[in-house]
């Protein structure tokens, strides 16, 4: 058995998409949470597949469901999926949600998207104080892919507490629609380096600026 769970946690860092199968008559063990753990850990799109659904009756469902809910509540963000493997009932939509999870773990955003998104939370939600200061987040950028990284630059950024760090990344991830991949959010202290370019460009004299231009007609 531990070389087979070895083997299962060599695989997830191996995948691009995890899919963890439950049995729902069995209900949540705890090496079902061990692995979602890992998975979480992992940063890997994750697609949920309770089997055995077809055998419930639907007060059973709804318990199921309950214990999934408040056993596996760090896994929101999967897409889940109540199948039954003997009957063939909800498998046909399996490697849709696969391929959909993953092509939401590898997305592209702009970062004035991001920036709007972020600016938008912030209006929803301040930030709370840090040493008699506003907490200010300025702009955003993706900084990875599978899993998304957003990172996001302001002042005071290492006071953020961890409460409002989860709620910054479940609004992004809600609002951007990446359901079946985890997202992580990072906070960096400084400046904009986009408008401090444009801010050392307008400081050139004017000469330095026509042999700038020059130079870059030149190099055409």
């Amino acid at each position: 058995e531990k070389f087979s769970v070895v083997k299962t946690l060599q695989a997830i860092e191996e995948s691009n998409v995890v899919l963890m199968l439950l049995d729902a008559q069995q209900g949540v063990t705890e090496q079902d949470t061990h692995l979602a753990g890992h998975v979480l850990d992992s940063g890997r799109a994750l697609v949920m597949v309770v089997n055995k659904w077809d055998g419930l009756t639907p007060p059973q469902r709804e318990k199921v469901k309950e214990e999934l809910k408040r056993r596996l509540y760090f896994l929101d963000f999967a897409s889940w999926h109540f199948v039954s493997a003997l009957h063939g009932s909800g498998v046909g939509l399996l490697l849709k949600n696969v391929q959909h999870a993953y092509a939401n773990a590898v997305r592209d955003f702009k970062t004035n998207r991001l920036t709007e998104i972020l600016e938008s939370i912030v209006t929803e939600h301040q930030p709370p104080m840090a040493r008699g200061r506003r907490i200010k987040l300025r702009y955003a950028h993706q900084g990875g892919k599978n899993p998304p990284r957003i990172i996001i630059h302001g002042k005071q950024t290492d006071a953020v507490p961890a409460s409002y760090r989860r709620y910054m990344a479940k609004r992004f991830h809600k609002v951007l629609q990446l359901s079946g991949t985890p997202l992580r959010v990072e906070f960096r202290t400084g400046g904009n380096p986009f408008k401090e370019k444009g801010k050392r460009s307008s400081k050139l004299t004017p000469g330095q600026k026509y042999r700038l231009n020059k130079k870059g007609e030149r190099s055409r």
